[in-house]
């Protein structure tokens, strides 16, 4: 399929053609982060939102203060 690095030229310069000299580095950039976040995330180094969350947990809980609910008597 890719016999010639003529072929090469030829798909450069469309994309030249289509995306302009400036747009280039942007997808680029954009391209390598996301292929960065994509190793990051396979690997699982991803940042821990929440390091600590929480750090101090309630020993006692107080019961709770709820009634009964009212029984219908039979007559």
């Amino acid at each position: 399929m890719w016999d010639s690095p003529m072929h090469l030229l030829i798909i450069a310069i469309v994309v030249l053609v289509l995306f302009g000299g400036r747009k280039i580095p942007e997808v680029m950039r954009g391209l390598g982060q996301g292929v960065r976040e994509f190793k990051d995330g396979m690997r699982g180094d991803q940042p821990n939102p929440n390091p600590n969350p929480n750090p101090n947990p309630p020993t006692n809980t107080p019961p709770s203060t709820t009634t009964p609910a009212p029984t219908e008597e039979k007559k």
